[in-house]
């Protein structure tokens, strides 16, 4: 396990794969796969050091969020997997991080014994995850969306250190043209009906989260 990573992660990667792939082993079958090398390299991606904020500490804050909504979603297990995996690839130079992160939780979901069903629905949780827009009555993807966007709706303070931290990663980006690139993103965001769809989302996060995105645009617009 990356040495940065928080020591309670390999523990909760456990414990969601447990929970997903339960009752999919028949009597008699082989023993599904040891977990620990999947966190390791799940683990591995999320410390890459071109990461600023997609990070094992956004991965964290995610599952954290996930773990408030979980009352919400249909089934929370396959929704805490999603979290694991929607930011597994990420390239920021890169446009389609979302489908091969998809696919890699396909792969490494099948070979970990986790039941088809529940991995084609971990999937499509993750390829929702470029717009951030479920279909309604759609629980488990309103629970990721929301454990996603939650950064959006911190204290100003961090909320600061997070678009510094995007900032960091399209660092490659030239002042300008991330100026232009990131104001055009937050008036989309702003301008969509709603940023959050849980209860909990549009009562006690979708007005700071406004607020931030209202403040930084200004900031990019001086």
């Amino acid at each position: 396990m990356p040495q940065d990573a928080p020591p309670d992660l390999a523990t909760r990667w456990h414990q969601a794969l447990t929970a997903a792939r339960e009752g999919a082993t028949a009597p008699g079958a082989p023993a599904a796969p040891d977990p620990g090398p999947y966190a390791e390299n799940l683990l591995a991606r999320w410390a890459e050091p071109h990461r600023k904020y997609h990070t094992t500490a956004h991965l964290t804050a995610v599952l954290d969020h996930v773990d408030t909504l979980a009352g919400h979603a249909a089934d929370p297990a396959a929704v805490r997997l999603a979290a694991w995996f929607h930011d597994a690839v990420y390239r920021p130079d890169r446009s389609e991080n979302e489908e091969r992160s998809a696919q890699l939780a396909e792969r490494a979901l099948t070979e970990a014994g986790v039941p088809e069903a529940r991995t084609a629905e971990v999937a499509r949780l993750v390829r929702l995850t470029v717009g951030h827009d479920p279909e309604p009555g759609d629980t488990n993807g309103e629970v990721l969306c929301d454990a996603d966007l939650a950064i959006l709706a911190e204290t100003p303070a961090a909320y600061g250190r997070y678009a510094a931290a995007v900032r960091e990663e399209y660092a490659f980006v030239p002042d300008q043209a991330f100026r232009e690139g990131r104001s055009a993103i937050l008036r989309e965001l702003l301008g969509l009906p709603r940023l959050f769809h849980t209860e909990h989302g549009q009562e006690q996060w979708e007005p700071r989260a406004r607020q931030n995105l209202a403040t930084e645009l200004e900031l990019l617009t001086l």
